[in-house]
């Protein structure tokens, strides 16, 4: 458009000159030599207006001129302001949240698969496997398990075990731990038969082996017990079972009460923390926790065909559906909006203030040449044609009157 604007500015001084020279030839010619004139002096004037906006013309430092450059400070807090008091007030965006359901946009996009398909969701996409991919295993694992173990030093197990319990024996919900007890006590001395057999003869007299009675001892003492185990599980109301429970009773109420045991049992908890086993297990499940998280981010689509998916849909069809709970959330939006613009308002201002501040005077003039320059140069198109209009009305009416 510049060059345009120039190449009708130089056809108007050619055709000026070709005026003038043709001037005794016709008369009509003097017509044409007074728009030609008057639309050279309509577009230098045009060009010299449009020009000193951005920079001095013809480099000459003319005052008034080279207005951006000099002018670019008060500019950005020119348009700081009108961002302030025209888009970032409160009750401004109050009253244009009001007219806009948001939970109900929300609910439609949440329904509809296919809403959900677009760039947005896989933009997200990239974004989270660009985010779990940049963050180092080993170092966020780390962190994350420091984290967790801080917040497990800091927190007094023992009481919410004893509580745990304590509910548990109340409620009869821990005699299916008892009877897990008893099927692995009956596994385990099957298992190390052997072992038994071995140390009841060892610590049989040397008579009762001599005699080979320690045989019989260890088949006596083997079938006693899988005897008292066997009792055990079958009658609810052992004595052993009666026994099991006070003592779980006795040891809830201690985990609770008592100093002693809660200082061992948080001494235990610790030693387990500084554990090089437990920190190798950590990572490993973290690594899993990792992998898992970036499949899904790596394929939104097989993410939201299953339960996700699902959940996303009902949210949205509730949303549609439950004028409440869309008054709510839209109110809750509106509130939060609000008052993210209430604390943060003046720092996007500040931000764009500074911004064009921190510009130096070529970049601004370039960006605002840029986004508006097209139509100056119309500017000096028109000024040159409508110049050579008024000329040749000045003209018509000189001659004729």
């Amino acid at each position: 458009m510049r060059r345009v604007a120039t190449g009708l500015l130089v056809a108007m001084a050619a055709l000026f000159l070709l005026s003038r020279r043709l001037h005794d030839v016709h008369s009509g010619w003097g017509y044409v030599q007074a728009f030609a004139e008057a639309a050279m002096v309509g577009g230098l004037a045009d060009w010299f207006a449009v020009t000193a906006l951005f920079r001095h013309p013809l480099g000459v430092p003319i005052p008034h001129t080279a207005i951006v450059p000099r002018n670019k400070d008060r500019i950005g807090d020119t348009l700081a302001a009108f961002l302030r008091d025209n888009f970032l007030t409160a009750h401004i965006v109050a009253r244009r949240m009001r007219r806009f359901d948001l939970a109900l946009a929300a609910g439609r996009w949440l329904a509809d698969p296919l809403a959900r398909s677009g760039r947005l969701r896989h933009g997200a996409s990239r974004l989270a496997v660009s985010m779990l991919e940049a963050l180092d295993p080993e170092q966020f694992g780390t962190t994350v398990r420091g984290a967790l173990a801080n917040r497990m030093r800091a927190w007094p197990v023992a009481p919410t075990l004893g509580r745990t319990l304590t509910t548990l024996v109340e409620g009869d919900r821990h005699l299916p731990l008892i009877d897990a007890v008893v099927r692995w006590t009956a596994k385990t001395l099957d298992a190390n038969e052997d072992m038994v057999r071995d140390m009841i003869r060892k610590r049989a007299g040397s008579v009762l082996r001599w005699t080979g009675l320690d045989e019989t001892l260890a088949n006596s003492v083997l079938n006693g017990l899988r005897k008292m185990l066997d009792e055990v599980a079958a009658d609810p109301a052992h004595p052993l079972r009666a026994k099991a429970n006070e003592g779980l009773a006795l040891l809830a109420h201690d985990l609770q009460h008592s100093p002693e045991l809660q200082a061992k049992v948080e001494r235990f908890k610790n030693e387990l923390l500084d554990n090089p086993a437990v920190a190798a297990w950590w990572m490993g499940v973290w690594e899993r926790i990792r992998a898992a998280m970036l499949a899904h981010a790596r394929d939104p689509d097989r993410a939201l065909n299953g339960p996700i998916g699902e959940a996303l849909r009902q949210l949205g069809a509730t949303l549609q559906s439950d004028a409440v709970l869309r008054a709510k959330v839209n109110r809750f939006a509106r509130r939060a909006v609000v008052g993210g613009i209430a604390d943060y308002g003046d720092g996007i201002v500040r931000l764009v203030s500074d911004t064009v501040r921190g510009w130096d005077a070529a970049t601004i003039t370039l960006r605002l040449e840029n986004a508006v320059g097209r139509d100056l140069q119309y500017i000096r198109i028109n000024g040159t044609l409508v110049g050579g209009l008024v000329g040749l009305v000045i003209h018509v009416v000189d001659v004729w009157l």
